[in-house]
């Protein structure tokens, strides 16, 4: 799913769609964008923090969401991350 979202991310960011909230962001610029960022993440320690698992499940949602669009605008791919994961894990695994 994370790898599908990513996909349509990227297309509203080469092909605007009006009234796409996506589009919005880019639209708003860098600065926008990691400000939610910044909020989506304090709302996820807050749900964390006692507002239950549904909750959390949503925050964290809303999260890896503004976390694509923050790669997006930066030309960072998924598959990118992923690779610094597998990178970080061979590390520590020792190959």
């Amino acid at each position: 799913m994370l790898n599908e979202l990513s996909a349509l991310i990227e297309h509203r960011k080469k092909e605007p769609l009006e009234g796409s909230y996506t589009c919005k962001l880019f639209a708003r610029g860098e600065d926008v964008i990691l400000k939610k960022v910044g909020e989506e993440a304090m709302e996820v320690i807050l749900a964390a923090k006692g507002q239950g698992r549904q909750r959390l499940v949503e925050e964290t949602a809303d999260l890896l969401y503004h976390l694509l669009v923050m790669l997006a605008q930066y030309g960072i791919s998924l598959a990118d991350v992923e690779d610094e994961l597998r990178a970080r894990h061979a590390a520590k695994s020792g190959g």
